[in-house]
């Protein structure tokens, strides 16, 4: 994931990591876009309150939690890939 300008592996997320990648999807319109970017926004905002409050990173939820979140993020695009 690509966060203030440099690149960190899903896992090594914090909470201030996934609340900077939320702020950065505000404003995104148009075209539709809002359909596919608000459940995003939402997915990044909601994983930033659970690793809340701790220096927990995205590693250190539980697995099937961890991938949920990669799922609805987008870390693990739909359909298996973003590629044409």
């Amino acid at each position: 994931m690509f966060v203030e300008g440099a690149y960190k592996p899903f896992g090594q997320l914090t909470s201030e990591d996934a609340r900077k990648l939320a702020a950065g999807l505000r404003g995104l319109s148009g075209g539709g876009m809002e359909a596919k970017v608000m459940p995003v926004r939402t997915a990044w905002t909601e994983l930033s309150s659970l690793l809340e409050g701790s220096q927990t990173t995205v590693a250190d939820l539980d697995p099937e939690t961890a991938a949920r979140f990669a799922q609805r993020v987008w870390v693990v695009p739909p359909g298996g890939t973003l590629l044409p």
